[in-house]
């Protein structure tokens, strides 16, 4: 499936941000251009069943072979993945070609317990009527306008996503190696990559940060701080990323 793509800039190196589950792209207003003021031209698509893009059978593979077809060909110096779209970005690595990553918090596997929760979780937060719902329940260390766009957005997503993530029981699409530089910028905590999986990960060759008092969604809670690790993991020499 092809996606629908957004596309700011036209610098001399390419960006490529996936969202997560929920969300679209219109969650990275504030990255885009910072970005492009860094010499970027940055893509930033909607996953299949959320924004703008066509709806469909949802599973993990679903999302990555979306990411494939969509951005086969495309150099893309760096990629940044939230949630999901750290999930869609690990499974579908092998096919693009991507000079660095970024995984934030990303939901690389779940238990059977976990599914079933976040199934039933997920599931409530579709009856809201009220975005405070959102920001008291999910968002107290967000902005405002990011509860306002994350609101938005979930009514901007087909329900059946949901399914299509936890369905299936227990899952772990971990990547085996880094197939290129790859920093996982995990929550403290985080539900989705656990201090044992951290030390997994660490030995595959990827570079496992855990940002202190961070929530899953870092880039929306202290943008500046996110930033500026985006900004020197782009820029480090590939010796020094492990």
């Amino acid at each position: 499936m092809h996606l629908h793509v957004s596309t700011a800039g036209a610098g001399a190196r390419t960006a490529l941000l996936v969202h997560g589950l929920f969300s679209d792209s219109t969650c990275w207003h504030r990255l885009v251009p910072a970005l492009v003021e860094r010499g970027y031209r940055v893509l930033t698509p909607d996953l299949r069943g959320h924004g703008a893009s066509p709806r469909g059978r949802y599973s993990p593979t679903d999302w990555a072979l979306d990411l494939i077809d969509t951005f086969a060909g495309e150099r893309i110096d760096l990629a940044i993945g939230h949630s999901l779209g750290g999930l869609s970005l690990a499974i579908a690595e092998h096919g693009l070609d991507i000079g660095r990553v970024v995984h934030l918090d990303p939901a690389w596997r779940m238990t059977a317990e976990q599914a079933a929760a976040f199934r039933a979780e997920w599931t409530s937060w579709l009856s809201w009527t009220d975005p405070g719902q959102l920001r008291a329940t999910l968002a107290a260390r967000w902005p405002d306008d990011d509860v306002q766009l994350r609101w938005a957005s979930m009514w901007r997503t087909d329900p059946a996503v949901v399914a299509g993530l936890t369905d299936g029981g227990a899952y772990d699409h971990s990547p085996e190696a880094a197939l290129r530089p790859s920093l996982v910028l995990a929550a403290d905590p985080s539900e989705y990559i656990t201090p044992e999986h951290t030390e997994e990960l660490r030995r595959r060759g990827l570079v496992v940060e855990v940002v202190a008092g961070s929530g899953h969604s870092w880039f929306r809670e202290d943008f500046p701080a996110f930033l500026r690790r985006v900004e020197s993991w782009a820029e480090e020499p590939v010796a020094a990323q492990g």
